[in-house]
């Protein structure tokens, strides 16, 4: 196994880990009283972004508060929603901005709250759609704009992180080199598949 392979496979690890240790916050009211009074505004003027029959794509009507740039970067979908969003924005960016765009038109709110829905949607559909039915029957609206941004949830997770990584890669690595058992060139970690005996 080359030290690129090993690497790349340690980095994937500590994407995966990281997003696994996330505590579960209460909505913060002042912030759902703010983007539902920015839901109205944006409704009332009818500034949202719109749908071009031509192209078949939806517009950003204006582009500074619409466009990208308006919102947050991928490690800010990575902290609120870990690596699949991350991954759905590098490997579709088209379809994840039709997809905000379509939902700040719908929902009339801002740049910032429809991309943390679609990272929450992107990360986990299923959860997404009953928080959402449940919003519908009463339940406390879950700002996904600010999940998981908690600087001392942030700082532990990635220490925790930090510290399954150092582990699996001792694990690893010393699986490989014979720390705990003798290596005689005949197991599944020296590429020898076809030669085990079974």
């Amino acid at each position: 196994m080359t030290a690129l392979n090993m690497t790349i496979m340690m980095v994937a690890l500590l994407i995966g880990c990281s997003s696994a240790f996330q505590m579960i916050s209460s909505p913060n009211n002042n912030a759902i009283q703010r983007s539902s009074s920015l839901n109205m505004a944006a409704k009332a003027k009818g500034g949202g972004p719109r749908f071009d029959k031509a192209t078949e794509k939806w517009i950003a009507t204006d582009p500074e508060t619409q466009g990208p740039e308006a919102g947050y970067d991928l490690i800010g979908s990575a902290l609120r929603a870990g690596p699949v969003p991350v991954i759905q924005r590098i490997i579709n960016p088209e379809q994840y901005e039709q997809a905000v765009l379509k939902y700040m038109a719908a929902e009339g709110c801002d740049r910032t709250e429809a991309q943390g829905n679609m990272d929450a949607y992107f990360e986990n559909p299923q959860d997404w759609a009953y928080q959402k039915l449940q919003e519908q029957n009463g339940a406390a609206k879950k700002d996904y704009a600010n999940a998981n941004m908690d600087p001392k949830q942030i700082a532990l997770s990635t220490i925790w992180a930090g510290v399954v990584f150092w582990f699996a890669y001792y694990l690893i690595t010393g699986l490989a080199e014979g720390k705990w058992v003798k290596a005689d060139g005949t197991d599944l970690l020296h590429g020898n598949l076809w030669s085990l005996p079974f």
